[in-house]
């Protein structure tokens, strides 16, 4: 067949992945090449992990290109947008990965300060935000509409419907995000959908040692808590399921049935 005469439904599709360098980024990025998405790798400092993903992708027979940029700064987190879609026109997904996750507490020797907590909005909101919202231009200006309307994913926590007090920044960014799913989700249809993505705990946070992050990943209703896989998995269906919008998917092995006052990795220590 002429290139010229592939229908936009036929093309390739691209998927932006913010964090894409390191751990659940990383992956959700490598499962979507592994289905025949070119990837565009954000990074911010991660710069030789991202040229080892982006081989990685390379491997498996799709186009991939690394894109550094800063997600704390406004006119960086736009310039990663611009070029990502320049370089792949059949952007029909936007996975917000990338979050920072510092601890502190209010009642603790490292409360809330008001850096920390602009530090967490600016990267795990505001970025996340800023890119839906030109995500949501893109696809409105386009010509030639995808088969299945494009997603974005914003990548929460499983936390959110189980609340405890440890990493009070993050679980304020973060929920103010989740909030944003619906809202957006409302404003970008009929253009763009808006899904959320909560992972339980799926990889060693901080300084969790091997035996606790095992522990604390048992503790569950199923036995056990989502996967790396169970995660890449899960983005891939919601990009892929064009009447799902406005609501967030819970993958947590049903972490979130059962409450707890501590964030759970300080329960195995």
């Amino acid at each position: 067949m002429n290139p010229s005469s592939t229908s936009p439904s036929q093309q390739k599709k691209a998927v932006l992945v913010t964090g894409a360098a390191k751990r659940l980024g990383r992956e959700i990025a490598l499962q979507f090449a592994r289905q025949g998405w070119d990837i565009a790798v954000h990074y911010g400092r991660s710069e030789q992990e991202a040229a080892q993903t982006v081989q990685e992708i390379q491997d498996l027979g799709v186009k991939a290109q690394a894109f550094q940029a800063d997600l704390a700064n406004e006119a960086s987190t736009k310039d990663l947008f611009l070029a990502a879609s320049k370089a792949f026109p059949n952007l029909a997904c936007l996975v917000n990965s990338a979050s920072i996750f510092e601890y502190d507490r209010a009642n603790s020797k490292t409360p809330l300060t008001g850096k920390s907590l602009q530090d967490h909005m600016q990267v795990n909101l505001t970025a996340p935000i800023l890119l839906s919202q030109l995500m949501f231009e893109y696809q409105k200006n386009k010509t030639n509409k995808l088969e299945i309307i494009p997603a974005v994913i914003q990548l929460l926590d499983q936390k959110l419907i189980n609340l405890n007090p440890d990493y009070l920044s993050y679980t304020l960014s973060k929920a103010a995000l989740l909030s944003s799913v619906e809202l957006l989700a409302m404003d970008f249809a009929p253009h763009l959908r808006v899904v959320g993505l909560a992972p339980g705990i799926s990889l060693p946070s901080g300084d969790q040692t091997h035996d606790g992050f095992s522990k604390a990943h048992q503790m569950t209703p199923l036995g056990k808590s989502s996967t790396p896989a169970d995660i890449e998995k899960a983005a891939v269906f919601l990009a892929d399921s064009g009447a799902i919008t406005g609501t967030t998917l819970y993958v947590d092995g049903g972490q979130h049935l059962l409450p707890s006052s501590r964030d759970v990795m300080f329960k195995t220590h």
